[in-house]
């Protein structure tokens, strides 16, 4: 007996960065590991992009990232890592500024002003000021106490000025507003610089800064029509591209006409209107199929009616003649040019009531006849049950044939003919 040849095992890929990206980011992974060099510096001797490198590290070097911010750690620790964003002070920038900071705030140093303390730890006045503004305003607070007290202050004035509280009054006051609005489109309503209104926010206005901070926290993963998400941006369409849509959309809320049609007239793309509607329309789409929607949950497709609208219309008028009428189903669609069938099946599905009064009927009996036909024989068969008058005269009194009714008879009332018969013969 010969075992079966054994199958070589799959090779599994393991994730990391495929060979010929580690050996397009090597030469500058090393110079970013060994010396102090900028990204981009780094970047335009090894000829590489620095969006590009910079998310190489980020991802499959973060111990280097983080080193050079500061933050000593192993490969395998540095994955739970995180730096923080531009609303705090970077490790780098922390290590940077933090003995002029604390020369800042020390006694020793009360005399000097920001500017000669940053010209004596070799840094520039503008940024340190900035630095103490934004993350230390309470040794601003601490030194200008102290110098007003020993008589050493230089009655420059200290805070907002007053033409920047003018320049951005109506900037803040919209931003505490209920609705939330992001900083840029604020800034353009306003004819501001975007720059100057994010600093203005920063250093005056850090309580407005921290409620907005929880705010976009709060819609992280809301994908929810209307409503803003984590990045602060409302989840809505581009201006563009609801002009772009907007003739179809019209006529695909207030016409039957199937996505692909309107498609086709308007002159948009047809899988660009479908993902268009699915993204941010799916209220019309349930509503075209009957079923009820409410934001947020999710829909279960496969339990939907699958037809086109337009097909309601098409076989409106058909369903409205055959109910006035009472004509047979066969008539009235070779009357619309319908396919009997297909007009049968979607009364069927749609019309089941209406479909029920059409199709078979159960008689007393327990057996199963046409509707039409128990209407058509219903008073031939009483006179024949409780009189002795002949089938064929009973036949030419309703209008009948008599072999028609004769038949009829022997399929759905056998036992009234056997009756009549031993009637007959006794």
């Amino acid at each position: 007996m010969t075992l079966p040849k054994k199958q070589p095992e799959k090779c599994k890929r393991t994730r990391g960065p495929k060979p010929e990206i580690v050996e397009k980011y090597r030469r500058a992974v090393e110079l970013y590991a060994t010396t102090s060099m900028p990204c981009i510096e780094i970047c335009r001797m090894c000829g590489v992009t620095v969006a590009g490198l910079q998310g190489h590290i980020s991802r499959y070097h973060r111990h280097l990232m983080l080193a050079r911010n500061g933050v000593a750690c192993d490969h395998e620790a540095s994955a739970d890592i995180k730096l923080t964003t531009f609303r705090w002070q970077r490790p780098a920038t922390r290590a940077k500024y933090k003995a002029a900071i604390e020369a800042c705030g020390s006694m020793d140093y009360i005399e000097m002003n920001v500017s000669q303390i940053a010209r004596e730890f070799r840094l520039d006045g503008t940024n340190l000021g900035r630095q103490l503004r934004t993350h230390y305003p309470e040794i601003l607070e601490f030194r200008e106490r102290i110098r007003l007290r020993l008589g050493i202050n230089d009655n420059l004035p200290r805070g907002s000025r007053s033409f920047c509280k003018e320049q951005y009054a109506t900037a803040v006051e919209l931003l505490r507003g209920d609705t939330y609005i992001t900083v840029q489109e604020v800034a353009k309503s306003c004819g501001v610089s975007y720059a100057g209104l994010e600093q203005h926010l920063l250093f005056y206005h850090k309580e407005l800064v921290g409620r907005r901070i929880q705010t976009r926290e709060k819609a992280v993963k809301q994908q929810c029509k209307g409503r803003i998400t984590g990045r602060g941006t409302v989840h809505a369409p581009s201006p563009a591209m609801e002009e772009k849509y907007a003739r179809a959309l019209h006529l695909y809320r207030t016409t039957p006409m199937s996505a692909a049609r309107i498609a086709a007239e308007t002159k948009v793309p047809k899988k660009g209107f479908y993902e268009y509607l699915q993204k941010w329309h799916k209220d019309l789409i349930c509503e075209r199929k009957g079923i009820p929607y409410e934001e947020g949950t999710p829909i279960d497709w496969s339990k939907t009616r699958k037809y086109n609208p337009a097909t309601a219309v098409k076989y409106a008028a058909a369903i409205r003649r055959l109910k006035e009428s009472g004509l047979p189903s066969a008539a009235i669609a070779a009357e619309f040019g319908l396919h009997p069938e297909t007009f049968r099946s979607y009364l069927k599905e749609h019309e089941p009531e209406f479909h029920a009064q059409l199709g078979m009927v159960k008689t007393e009996g327990g057996k199963w006849m046409a509707h039409r036909s128990m209407e058509k024989y219903k008073e031939a068969v009483h006179l024949y049950d409780t009189t002795s008058e002949p089938l064929n005269s009973i036949a030419r009194r309703c209008g009948l044939d008599g072999c028609a009714l004769r038949n009829f008879l022997k399929r759905h009332y056998p036992e009234l003919l056997e009756r009549r018969r031993k009637k007959d013969y006794s």
